[in-house]
């Protein structure tokens, strides 16, 4: 048993797959899903552009598909479901770990957590991608999404794989190095690793509102030796001084957020930033970028999956907005994840 890399018990381990294997077999019902839509006459062109109509539209003219309906019985059971399952799944080796976690209490990396803290309202209760009680439902939460939801099950279902896309988007920022970087809402860590192995020579800070995903981001760069000092703060409201890094970045958090959210953020970053200093944000890609019915789909996606924030975020202009505040050298990726990388002028 190791902390990064556990070995599940029989049944934790064929609860895990079964989920895989579930969403894997979600692919020659949506090729049924496209043909029973076609043959409905319904299209990216024939979609209103009122993302609500459009909705409706789409469900409507899948009303009498057998297809669509497995689909919505399959994705209902998984997000109601997957939480508890891999829940239960790690409190069949959560004795077995449970030295290892307690030795990970220290180390390399510092961890501050407010105990007067309040999260901004459009977290707060808030149970994104449908986990019960949020990310702070567990008290190892944190452990639960980065280690076993994350690698064991989302990991298996990419194309690419989570880590080398977190790669990626940690590679566009346009310098080779950097010396002091901000990871605005680094959950358990995975982007802030990616940002550890493609900047080696950095100091790295990280913030982020749940105190249980803090807390297993903790554990993990003691495990790796990392000297990481990670915070419990909103992105939008850190307690940094001004010009306080040389690298701003967040990897997967805009979506979470309200468009006002959004911008407090990129204002924040850019007060953060030193003269000449980079901003990267990557997320989901943008609306303007995607057709209606590829819109339709990302929308209900979302809101059946416990997205609340998702199309405030998705319909923002995240480049023009990083102009309005100050920044310049603006440039978006259309590759997933979608980028948007900025300077602060000199």
């Amino acid at each position: 048993m190791t902390f990064d890399d556990p070995s599940l018990r029989q049944r934790g381990r064929a609860s895990i797959d079964f989920l895989g294997q579930l969403l894997m077999a979600r692919a020659p019902v949506r090729k049924q899903i496209a043909i029973d839509l076609a043959q409905a006459g319904v299209s990216a062109d024939t979609l209103p552009d009122d993302i609500d109509a459009g909705v409706a539209a789409y469900e409507g003219a899948l009303a009498g598909s057998d297809a669509f309906h497995a689909m919505e019985l399959i994705a209902d059971w998984h997000y109601r479901r997957y939480g508890a399952i891999v829940t239960d799944a790690f409190e069949e080796i959560e004795p077995a770990l449970a030295g290892e976690i307690a030795a990970l209490e220290t180390g390399t990396a510092s961890l501050t957590l407010d105990p007067d803290f309040k999260p901004p309202a459009y977290w707060k209760g808030v149970d994104f991608h449908r986990t019960e009680g949020g990310w702070d439902g567990h008290a190892h939460m944190g452990y639960i999404h980065g280690e076993l939801i994350h690698k064991k099950l989302v990991n298996v279902l990419s194309d690419t794989g989570i880590f080398k896309q977190r790669g990626v988007a940690a590679a566009r920022a346009p310098k080779d190095q950097y010396a002091r970087i901000l990871d605005m809402g680094c959950s358990s860590g995975h982007y802030t690793t990616m940002l550890a192995q493609t900047y080696p020579q950095a100091k790295i800070t990280g913030v982020e509102l749940s105190a249980r995903m803090l807390e297993h981001a903790h554990r993990t760069a003691n495990l790796k030796g990392y000297d990481w000092d990670l915070y419990q703060c909103a992105a939008e409201d850190t307690p940094f001084a001004d010009a306080s890094f040389d690298l701003v970045t967040s990897y997967i958090l805009l979506h979470e957020m309200p468009a006002s959210a959004i911008e407090a953020m990129f204002v924040e970053a850019f007060r953060l930033l030193e003269p000449g200093g980079d901003m990267v944000m990557s997320d989901v890609p943008r609306y303007a970028d995607m057709d209606r019915l590829a819109i339709v789909k990302a929308d209900r996606d979302a809101r059946d999956g416990g997205e609340p924030h998702w199309r405030s975020a998705a319909k923002l202009d995240v480049a023009a907005l990083a102009r309005s505040i100050g920044f310049d050298a603006v440039t978006t990726t259309e590759a997933y994840p979608y980028s948007v990388i900025a300077t602060k002028p000199q």
